[in-house]
């Protein structure tokens, strides 16, 4: 028993102060959020009178976040509030950057594609021709041997297609298929015509395509540039690896497809999308004018290929296998659940797709920050010292496990949340710094419940040892009971609102659990460990006497 009582102390603090030490010695620290760092936070609203879905603010959220992200913002918060979308976006300062960087159209786009899709070389000594025949830097190769970005559809077949490794997220697979199309459809195996169209040159890579000029690039050598449904463009196609298309002018948005109509399935080689068309001349008649230039190869879709495009980023890229769909349209391949889903949802904010218009841009001053930070830490820091002055003189001796196991609290909460900064984008905020102040009482209780057993249990007669352990065994189950309705009160408000009261949430909420580890696995082992020693015997324990050993057990 006294060995195991040991290792569990021991661990206990080897994990907090041995994490303390990581955290410090690697420089992480908790990020701080806009109302603490400063920055911008810019309001969106759809327009007045504007007709949209649910999905389409969803993801205009997450066209929001994929923006943000992919300029390194640290730490950005993006709210959705009823039909109002809040971005805080610390550490920004100027406005205008604020808000193009967070205006996204939410229109899809359906674009022919000019040339086959490229893997975007950064080595400038690097170079690939991707021809008619060329099977160079491509990012996958399907069975119908087309280089480039590529998947074949066949309306009944699912042999004929490829899995398409993208830039942007996980590999999208991007085949096409039509249902209706008769059984004796075949996939057709014909190289890109585009070999005679001029080349381009992008951070050392040349490919063909219209002649086109070479976008900005970032730092990254990755092309920089906003959707232009009334030019040529060479666009950036989902997925992980950095690979472009070059796409033509717009002949269509998402408003040919029936409203909430993109369904994921699971088809012969994995899942799949089907989507149902609108009727006549703005569902039917407009996609297929497209697929018809794209299944004979005109000048006009040289590839054979239709890209689906949302805020300038190829979400799909399917080669057409019929010139005439009636109905419905089917995208199939080796999709993930999860990718065939998205695209479904990108299809489904297509068909209604939402307009936002700027409400407000509120500067959040960097001073104002500091002000409160230091407000903050001067308001936990009186909080505590009261409560520990509290402690020690109403329970003397145990006051000092008090402050031991506020200690190891702090230190291993200061971890858990400088590791989520780091890795899951974890901002402290002053309504965090608020729920961690509020979690002191909830671990304070959880001493008063113990102590106060003991007490019981050592004016009932018996030994310190025996009290320690007895009243530990009593007052563990209303610990939990009592951290558990803190638990479910924090998850309830995490998960029905937004902004700061989601993270006094989330934080109330991570300290309730630091409480719940740190009673059993150092609060316990300590009193008890100190319970058997003769310095403790000697000694007035909460102001009342220790019944000498032999007493009542």
């Amino acid at each position: 028993m006294r060995q195991r009582l040991f290792l569990s102390l021991f661990a206990i603090l080897f994990v907090a102060f041995g994490g303390f030490i990581a955290v410090v010695a690697t420089g992480t620290r908790p990020a701080l959020g806009l109302d603490l760092q400063g920055g911008i936070s810019v309001t969106q609203q759809p327009k007045k009178g504007s007709t949209y879905s649910t999905a389409a603010l969803d993801l205009a959220v997450e066209r929001i976040r994929d923006r943000v992200d992919s300029l390194g913002v640290a730490e950005p918060e993006i709210l959705r509030q009823g039909d109002t979308i809040v971005v805080n976006l610390p550490g920004v300062k100027n406005q205008q950057q604020a808000v193009d960087l967070v205006q996204v159209t939410g229109q899809v786009y359906l674009r022919p594609v000019l040339s086959e899709c490229q893997v975007l070389q950064t080595d400038p000594t690097a170079t690939t021709t991707a021809d008619s025949g060329a099977t160079g830097d491509t990012a996958a190769t399907g069975d119908s041997a087309v280089t480039g970005d590529s998947a074949t559809v066949d309306s009944l077949a699912t042999s004929d297609t490829a899995t398409a490794t993208t830039a942007g997220g996980p590999s999208r697979p991007v085949s096409a298929s039509n249902t209706t199309a008769p059984a004796t459809t075949t996939t057709t195996t014909t190289t890109s015509t585009t070999s005679a169209a001029p080349t381009t040159t992008v951070a050392g890579s040349t490919t063909s395509g219209p002649s086109t000029t070479a976008p900005t690039l970032d730092e990254n050598g990755i092309p920089v540039q906003e959707s232009d449904p009334a030019q040529a463009q060479l666009l950036p196609v989902y997925g992980p690896v950095p690979q472009y298309c070059y796409v033509g002018q717009a002949q269509g948005t998402g408003e040919v497809f029936q409203d909430d109509a993109g369904k994921s399935f699971v088809s012969g080689s994995g899942w799949g999308v089907t989507v149902s068309l609108r009727d006549g001349a703005d569902g039917e008649d407009v996609w297929n004018n497209l697929a018809s230039q794209c299944y004979s190869r005109q000048e006009s879709c040289p590839t054979g290929q239709i890209a689906i495009e949302l805020d300038g980023v190829l979400q799909s890229v399917a080669t057409v296998q019929t010139a005439n769909f009636k109905g419905s349209v089917q995208i199939t391949g080796s999709f993930e659940e999860g990718d065939a889903q998205q695209l479904a949802d990108v299809i489904n904010s297509g068909s209604l797709p939402v307009s936002l218009e700027l409400q407000s841009v509120q500067n959040v001053s960097p001073t104002l920050g500091k002000d409160s930070l230091r407000a903050a830490w001067i308001s936990g820091l009186v909080g505590v010292g009261l409560v520990l002055l509290f402690m020690a003189l109403y329970y003397r001796t145990l006051g000092l496990i008090v402050l031991l196991g506020l200690s190891v609290s702090g230190t291993l909460l200061w971890s858990v949340i400088s590791l989520l900064s780091r890795t899951e984008g974890l901002a402290l905020s002053l309504s965090g710094i608020a729920g961690i102040i509020v979690s002191v009482g909830v671990t304070v209780d959880s001493y008063v419940v113990f102590f106060e057993r003991l007490k019981d249990e050592v004016r009932a007669g018996r030994t310190l040892r025996n009290s320690a352990q007895r009243g530990f065994t009593a007052a563990w189950r209303t610990i939990v009971i009592a951290d558990l309705v803190s638990l479910i009160g924090a998850l309830v408000l995490w998960y029905l609102t937004v902004g700061a009261v989601r993270g006094f949430a989330f934080f109330l909420g991570l300290s309730t659990a630091c409480d719940l580890i740190v009673s059993y696995f150092f609060t316990r082992p300590m009193v008890m460990l100190l319970a058997r020693t003769k310095w403790m015997e000697r000694r007035k324990v909460m102001g009342i006497e220790v019944a000498p050993q032999g007493g009542a057990a």
